[in-house]
């Protein structure tokens, strides 16, 4: 089932709606003001992006790359690896890489909008807007690029949060991995991911806060670092802090800002 841009806008409303209901709650109580998010750089692109996790571009050594360093549920030394996180992007794109050192790298899901975030995984969940609402768009893939894509609704209704599984939009991902999967037995280097992501994923959403210079929108990236051979256990780290782990990262009121620059 598709959704059409209608469908969007609609549920985005009822997004927007929650916000307001929720407005006595804790969690709203930690929402940032505008101008108060964090700022990452994305640089407009005017080469052609060859979307093969390798970062062969000269444009991606000059837009600003940062360490996806807020790290949760670290309880093994190798939990905390490095990862640095970059984008891009033009008249009709963004591009994001992961760039992950990972001593074991493991990914089991193969299906779409299954449960890539128990495996090693890359994650980008983006609002079109520059304000932190309580709905946004995800992109979750690992290793293999199974993708979980979905739209998220925190607080959809009685305290409950909700995601919707039929936006199954079409973009560009692929993996280089330095290393051999799910197999502890050696030591890897790790792996690398790049997204090419249409703006036409976001349907009339995108285009009420359009992609130019000077704009931003929401955003936050995470990585999901699953070490052990067996189990769901795996580390979580973020581009910007968020605020209770305990419930999970798709805390949208404290997203940062993608700025678009020339």
């Amino acid at each position: 089932m598709k959704l059409t841009h209608s469908t969007f806008s609609k549920l985005l409303a009822l997004g927007c709606v929650s916000v307001s209901c929720a407005m006595g709650n804790a969690q709203t109580g930690k929402k940032l003001s505008l101008g108060e998010q964090p700022i990452f750089k994305v640089s407009k692109t005017h080469e052609i992006i060859t979307v093969d996790g390798k970062m062969d571009e000269a444009i991606w050594h000059s837009t600003e790359a940062r360490g996806i360093e807020y790290f949760y549920k670290v309880e093994k030394p190798d939990d905390d690896q490095e990862t640095i996180y970059r984008m891009l992007w033009d008249d009709k794109n963004l591009y994001a890489f992961f760039q992950c050192t990972d001593k074991y790298i493991t990914a089991r899901e193969t299906a779409r909008d299954g449960q890539p975030y128990f495996d090693d995984c890359a994650e980008i969940f983006i609002i079109p807007v520059p304000d932190s609402l309580d709905t946004h768009f995800g992109f979750e893939l690992n290793a293999y690029k199974a993708s979980n894509d979905f739209i998220y609704f925190n607080d959809f209704f009685d305290g409950k949060d909700a995601v919707l599984k039929t936006f199954d939009p079409s973009f560009e991902v692929e993996v280089y991995i330095d290393g051999t999967v799910n197999d502890n037995s050696d030591i890897d280097k790790g792996w690398s991911m790049e997204f090419k992501i249409p703006l036409s994923a976001f349907g009339g959403l995108g285009e009420i806060v359009p992609v130019k210079n000077g704009n931003k929108w929401a955003f936050l990236a995470i990585r999901q670092d699953r070490n052990d051979a067996e189990g769901n256990r795996r580390s979580t780290s973020t581009l910007f802090p968020i605020y209770d782990i305990s419930k999970n990262v798709h805390q949208a009121n404290r997203f940062g800002l993608m700025e678009f620059v020339e």
